[in-house]
């Protein structure tokens, strides 16, 4: 039987790409971090707010979100928002993700016959 840590190491890996994925739907509708993580996690993306925060100003700063602050409520919170050139990078990696998806999918049938 597979020990849990290797087991955990392995979706961590495989759930990191994809938390960008996740992020960049999300955010086609503007969001502060907090409830992107809360989004994030009710669509079984768990992810901890110390990789979160990085990972939303990395993206920024590759020009693929947008943001600006919310100053009106009694705290102000920054909004992120998918930038046109996010949407395009979002396309490709879903139809990058949609193939990756297939050939394991024809691995896995060769495999049963």
């Amino acid at each position: 039987m597979v020990s849990e840590e290797i087991l955990r190491t392995h979706l961590q890996e495989l759930r990191r790409g994809t938390v960008v994925v996740a992020s960049l739907v999300a955010l086609r509708h503007p969001d502060y971090g907090y409830a992107l993580l809360q989004r994030l996690a009710a669509h079984g993306f768990p992810v901890d707010a110390n990789t979160l925060y990085p990972l939303l100003r990395r993206l920024e700063e590759q020009g693929l979100l947008t943001s600006e602050w919310n100053t009106e409520e009694s705290r102000p919170r920054k909004f992120y928002r998918t930038s046109e050139e996010g949407d395009a990078v979002l396309r490709r990696l879903l139809d990058d993700l949609a193939a990756v998806q297939t050939s394991v999918a024809g691995l896995i049938e060769g495999m049963d016959r």
